[in-house]
């Protein structure tokens, strides 16, 4: 964009460059004739609130109008309105051409966005636990026609999770029910869901995903190592002022997308959930981050707040109440780390599995160890090796593999399993059934579940290759 010209003549208020997009969706990016001018667009666009400025895109060299033309309210649902009512509307009888309205592009979007686009109808909400669909319709229906509402539930205990999204007919009606709801609701514009498909074992080699921002080697979630740093923690953060919890606040100076939100706390195992907010009233970054277990939670904390993201810009990560015992939370968390470095110390270094008949059991026939919180059916044979496979399953181990008998343990416990086994010097496997319903099952129950210290991702193999091009196991 070459030069814009016009402002807020008649002594309106003149946002800075830094202000633009405060709150967000305030700016509307309009495609008119060269020869309009800046009085018709006031007159045209004044009846749907107060305008801030107006800026005439023109032509450094002939100052001549480019066509186009931004036009900044002062709040976000004047702008949406001004776009649902003027879109493909002619600004005077003289105009063979109706113009075009879109909300225009911020530092923190790719491209203009359209009256249709979902990334401006639909909001996302904090609600109490107790609240039902029918409860959140009633909260916000008075703000314009909704076309559906949800709340986010625990996959597992069906229980709500205190979040839920509202999707509104019209961009003005969502950009209303987040100006004038209740602050306890924090109703922010919800980030889309990314459409690309998980990748499976293709996009794993060719992509090799950086596992931190920095370049660094992922960190271990059970850093005993470290505990004089762990001690300090606690010095630091002043834990004691704030609950403790699975679930956590992040706030930037920079507003951030959902795979780098996704990017930075996934460097922690167990990340559950993460959720980019959209703050009305601020250009900052603000996402929720939850995690399975209490352990990554309050470790991604330590880990991750002040840490730099952009180079320069500190994010701030704090815990929010998700409604659990504290108490609870940090008797499990101690149990899963001892357990976890247990496991660890075992499995890794096979000159201590001498130890292992001091935890009961005999070492000679002693069926491998496994320390989780997931409820694993019992165990199963395995099918005949010859057997026909109905399913392969591709696993990702983070921050290591496990152990080929532990791995087969787990596995072979969903029924008709015909092997297991790993990729050299990767940190990834194979599971071959004669069963889709047990790979199926295998695959939700195991699915971003932790293992012996061990986060594990489960998800369907692309179809076998040829035999030839196969890659090579180790057992």
């Amino acid at each position: 964009m070459d030069e814009a010209g016009g402002s807020a003549s008649g002594g309106g208020f003149r946002p800075g460059v830094d202000s633009l997009d405060e709150p967000p969706n305030s700016r509307i990016f309009l495609v008119i004739s060269k020869y309009t001018p800046e009085s018709v667009l006031r007159e045209r666009f004044a009846p749907f609130g107060d305008i801030q400025d107006i800026w005439v895109v023109r032509d450094k060299h002939t100052k001549e109008s480019k066509g186009i033309a931004f036009v900044k309210f002062a709040r976000s649902s004047q702008a949406c309105r001004a776009m649902e009512e003027m879109h493909g509307q002619c600004l005077s009888p003289s105009d063979s051409k109706p113009i075009k309205v879109f909300i225009a592009q911020s530092r923190s979007s790719g491209s203009h966005r359209d009256v249709e686009d979902e990334e401006l109808t639909r909001i996302f909400v904090m609600i109490p636990k107790s609240y039902t669909e029918e409860d959140l319709r009633e909260k916000f229906k008075v703000y314009g026609d909704i076309e559906y509402c949800s709340i986010i539930k625990n996959k597992v205990t069906g229980e709500s999770k205190g979040l839920g999204y509202v999707r509104y007919l019209k961009p003005s009606q969502a950009a209303q029910a987040i100006e004038n709801c209740d602050r306890s609701f924090r109703a922010i514009l919800a980030e889309p869901k990314n459409k690309a498909a998980e990748s499976s074992e293709q996009d794993y080699y060719s992509n090799m995903r950086q596992e931190t921002l920095g370049h660094e080697p992922r960190v271990n979630m059970f850093p005993f190592e470290q505990q004089s740093e762990f001690a300090s923690f606690d010095k630091n953060d002043n834990r004691g002022q704030e609950a403790i919890s699975k679930r956590l606040s992040v706030v930037s100076r920079v507003p951030f997308t959902e795979e780098q939100l996704f990017s930075i706390f996934d460097i922690i195992p167990g990340l559950e959930y993460c959720e980019v907010q959209r703050d009305p009233y601020s250009n900052f970054g603000h996402g929720v981050v939850q995690y399975f277990n209490v352990a990554s939670a309050i470790y991604a904390k330590y880990k991750l707040h002040g840490f730099q993201y952009p180079p320069g810009n500190r994010i701030g990560v704090s815990f929010m109440d998700d409604g659990s015992n504290a108490t609870d939370l940090l008797r499990k968390m101690a149990t899963q780390m001892v357990a976890a470095q247990l496991a660890s110390m075992v499995w890794n270094n096979p000159s201590q599995q001498q130890f292992l008949p001091q935890f009961g059991g005999s070492s000679g026939s002693q069926l491998p160890q496994i320390q989780t919180d997931v409820v694993l059916p019992s165990c199963k044979k395995k099918a005949p090796p010859e057997t026909a496979v109905k399913e392969r399953l591709f696993i990702v181990f983070n921050p290591r593999p496990l152990p080929l008998d532990v791995l087969e343990d787990i596995f072979c416990r969903f029924g008709n399993l015909i092997e297991v086994y790993l990729v050299s010097g990767k940190n990834v496997g194979y599971a071959k059934y004669a069963d889709r319903i047990s790979a199926n099952d295998a695959i939700t129950t195991l699915h971003g579940k932790i293992l012996n210290g061990v986060r594990l991702k489960v998800m369907l193999a692309d179809s076998p290759r040829e035999e030839s091009n196969k890659r090579q196991r180790t057992y």
